[in-house]
């Protein structure tokens, strides 16, 4: 279950990790000799494994008790539908010598065995806030829209399981990245303020519901690091945190830290346009858009607390809640509405 092991992916135990990664390389069909590189630490570790000729992989290290076996299979036979059904690229899982797509392995050192995917390598550029995002944006809300459609009709395995990004998976006392309240919030009067903007956003979302057409299967996790711009289209990586949710929850993981800026609102018009291309939304979907975007800025808050040595909670924790509390000042002037989607803009 997730949030029950506390996330430690630094110092000692990454070097153990590194160990993990070059002793378990045989157990793929690899050509010799692979390099090993670290790429990410985030929610897991993962490392780019480089070939003799120029081939190249991802081998993802999962962080222990974040996912289950049986929810990395759900990830893992998801990609392969989406690819196969809908003609989306998606990052392939490559299956071992065993036969396995999903490998466990152990070093001295680790507390536990960690489970390991190696993933075929996608091209593509990281997009970047330096330049014009409207349509990789447009691009997005195309895909998203095309990737809620397919979970809407899929039929899920039976040993279906993933995270619900849900009321009880963000402010839960079982959250799945931890109590908001841990994050870098500067005094009491800040956590007595977001509490009653949690009341506010988990009212609204009672009222939205959570039917079929709203809530599914979803990515989650749709931050522009998680994006490659590769020529006229965008693709999509690392479902690790896909799970059950609200479909626009995925516009407001799009949104993570961009959420307030002078162009947001021309980001968010690009995604809806794109979206709209390929599904419907109607004057209630448009109107919750604002209560899921302050929903994913408490699944952030939460993020940093519990991760707070990640390169990416050292650089943007600064100053995050005391924006989180303007943005949750003009979230709570006005009530749920479709003609005004971000309120703070």
């Amino acid at each position: 279950m997730a949030g029950v092991t506390a996330w430690n992916e630094t110092g000692s135990t990454l070097e153990y990790l590194r160990d993990l990664a070059h002793q378990s390389l045989e157990r793929w069909d690899l050509p010799s000799p692979i390099s090993v590189t670290l790429v990410n630490v985030s929610e897991n570790v993962t490392w780019r494994l480089d070939g003799p000729s120029g081939e190249r992989w991802i081998l993802r290290i999962h962080r222990d008790g974040y996912h289950s076996r049986d929810g990395i299979r759900t990830e893992l036979v998801w990609l392969h539908a989406l690819q196969n059904d809908i003609g989306l690229i998606t990052p392939q899982a490559i299956v071992g010598v065993d036969g396995d797509e999903i490998q466990t392995g152990r070093v001295s050192g680790l507390a536990s065995p960690r489970n390991m995917v190696l993933f075929e390598f996608i091209d593509g550029v990281e997009p970047s806030m330096d330049v014009d995002l409207e349509e990789p944006f447009r691009r997005l809300g195309d895909v998203s829209a095309r990737l809620h459609l397919h979970a809407m009709a899929w039929r899920r395995p039976d040993f279906f399981e993933r995270l619900n990004w849900d009321a009880a998976g963000v402010f839960g006392p079982h959250a799945n990245w931890g109590d908001w309240r841990d994050g870098p919030l500067d005094d009491v009067h800040q956590q007595l303020f977001l509490e009653g903007v949690e009341t506010e956003i988990l009212k609204r979302l009672e009222i939205y519901g959570m039917t079929p057409g709203r809530f599914g299967l979803a990515h989650c996790d749709l931050r522009l690091g998680n994006l490659l711009l590769v020529g006229d289209e965008t693709r999509v990586i690392d479902f690790d945190d896909c799970g059950l949710s609200w479909f626009l929850y995925d516009l407001a993981s799009a949104l993570t830290l961009i959420d307030n800026l002078d162009t947001t609102g021309d980001l968010v018009a690009a995604w809806l346009a794109g979206y709209r291309s390929v599904g419907a939304l109607d004057t209630d979907d448009l109107a919750i858009i604002s209560s899921l975007v302050m929903m994913r800025r408490f699944a952030i808050l939460a993020w940093f607390g519990s991760h707070a040595e990640t390169e990416l909670a050292v650089d943007n924790k600064e100053g995050y809640a005391a924006d989180t509390c303007a943005m949750g000042e003009a979230f709570l002037s006005r009530p749920a509405c479709g003609d005004c989607l971000l309120p703070w803009l």
